[in-house]
């Protein structure tokens, strides 16, 4: 049986392998790697961001098409990250902050040759191992949750927005603020079960509520500019070149850190599947190491291990965060709320149907993950040298291309001046969260699922005449909203530990 399983997995990967090799897919690919990285390299940007901002170019685009080049973004950010990190001590993504605290030093020792080769091989082995888990286990989850109604749905949102407050290492206040908000902006515009109105204040433009894209672009795009003017980011950094021997002698002293790699590898694909994400990822994982480790003292100055433990994490945790969010319609990062926005725009609805109603999307993504990675290994190998250069322009030049381009963004979206007036204030919301130290993730969580989580909601009330034992009527959804509970008392757990030890 489960020989059979696997075969018809294999079938229906080569299946997605023919749709990701067509020509215009591998060049898709292509630019969306070299955008990628280009995303991850400028401080300020990040995937997420990254993502937004382009994802209106890819409207005329066919949705296979669009989200293997958005994905490729993706991989091509996690990447550029660590080279910022480690020529310039400069994390281009929160992801590679603790990439800075041993990759920066063995540049500065004059082995950054050996710290870029080390981060951009750990960060395909973590996305390789967590793209074989979404291939084997992403069916199996579509399967399982076939037998989903209403109030397992509206279950497993409640666990989402749960776990963001009972996991983040930001304070439960603030995350619970921000979800609410969230709430509130996807509150607005026409109920699609009453068709009553909804803080539309006599506006005709808010009918339709407040479009998920410019809240993005602002939110990510403007809000992260805007700070990054504020600190005057000024480049200076160690010059990055890679040979051929570099590569061949820092792989041969790799397999030396299996167990690290393989550590890193299972702390990224959980955090990647639970909505941690990969930067909470990438922190787990260089703690663990460090304490694990046989030399800790090390580790700040040039460890070698201090690169490959959050590389990978964050690898793993950012390709397997796709993982929820195709087979359950969940994000388990801000990019994959991105990415669940975009396929919402396109009319694919994520879930389990998704697997048999659209199955040229679903495994030409999961073909182009495998194919995006490779690609993405070999251009960063190549190109370091390139990016290094590109940081090397003032950032007075590089902020204002960056909020034209968020501007252009924005108004094709509706070709609406009204959207980019939007998009400017919700980059100083974004700006004000970033300053006052507010999560931006749960908001944006909010706003994606909101309307998907008040519809469920609702739904399960009519059906059980507006008792929410319905909510526990089952063994399926009793276990995951007991989960959430679970996962929603937890901060108060760790409270009162620490008041029984003081």
């Amino acid at each position: 049986m489960v020989g059979l399983l696997i075969m018809d997995e294999l079938n229906n990967l080569f299946h997605g392998f023919a749709v990701a090799l067509t020509l215009p897919n591998i060049g898709f690919m292509l630019i969306g790697i070299l955008l990628g990285v280009l995303i991850g390299v400028l401080p300020g940007l990040g995937g997420a961001n990254g993502v937004a901002i382009l994802l209106p170019l890819t409207f005329g685009m066919s949705p296979t098409s669009a989200i293997i080049m958005l994905s490729c973004i993706y991989w091509g950010a996690l990447f550029g990250g660590a080279i910022t990190s480690i020529l310039f001590n400069i994390p281009g993504e929160p992801w590679s902050v603790a990439t800075t605290f041993d990759g920066y030093p063995m540049a500065q020792k004059g082995k950054a040759a050996q710290a870029l080769t080390a981060a951009f091989t750990s960060s395909f082995v973590g996305a390789l191992v967590a793209v074989l888990m979404v291939t084997f286990l992403a069916p199996v989850v579509a399967k399982f949750a076939l037998n989903f109604g209403p109030p397992e749905f509206f279950a497993v949102q409640l666990l989402t927005f749960a776990s963001f407050i009972g996991m983040s290492k930001e304070p439960p206040v603030k995350t619970m603020l921000a979800m609410m908000l969230g709430f509130a902006l996807a509150a607005v515009g026409l109920d699609s079960v009453t068709g009553t109105l909804r803080m539309t204040y006599g506006q005709e433009s808010l009918l339709k509520g407040f479009d998920f894209l410019i809240a993005v672009i602002g939110l990510f795009g403007i809000g992260e500019i805007l700070l990054t003017m504020e600190e005057g980011l000024a480049f200076k950094g160690q010059k990055g070149r890679i040979t051929l021997r570099d590569v061949l002698d820092t792989w041969k002293e790799l397999p030396k850190y299996w167990a690290t790699s393989l550590r890193a590898c299972l702390i990224g694909c959980w955090m990647g599947v639970t909505p941690g994400g990969a930067t909470p990822a990438s922190f787990m994982s260089y703690g663990t190491a460090k304490r694990i480790s046989k030399h800790p003292e090390n580790f700040g100055k040039g460890a070698i291990e201090g690169v490959i433990a959050p590389e990978t994490a964050a690898h793993a945790a950012g390709t397997s965060a796709l993982l929820p969010m195709l087979t359950l319609g969940i994000p388990g990062s801000p990019t994959a709320a991105v990415l669940l926005g975009g396929l919402l725009i396109w009319g694919l609805q994520p879930g389990p149907l998704l697997f048999t109603e659209q199955k040229d999307f679903v495994w030409g993504l999961i073909a182009s993950m495998y194919l995006g990675n490779i690609v993405g290994l070999i251009v960063v190998l190549t190109t370091v040298p390139w990016w290094a250069a590109i940081l090397r322009i003032p950032f007075s030049i590089i902020a204002p291309v960056i909020v034209v381009i968020c501007a252009v963004g924005a108004y094709t979206v509706h070709n609406s001046m009204l959207d980019v007036v939007l998009m400017l204030v919700f980059g100083l919301m974004g700006y004000a969260f970033k300053k006052l130290k507010y999560p931006l993730a749960p908001l944006v969580l909010a706003l994606v699922l909101g309307d998907m989580a008040e519809t469920s909601f609702r739904q399960s009330m009519l059906i059980s005449k507006g008792s929410l034992d319905i909510f526990v009527s089952t063994p399926l959804a009793g276990s995951i909203t007991g989960l959430a509970l679970i996962m929603l008392a937890w901060p108060l757990l760790g409270w009162f530990k620490k008041l029984s030890r003081g």
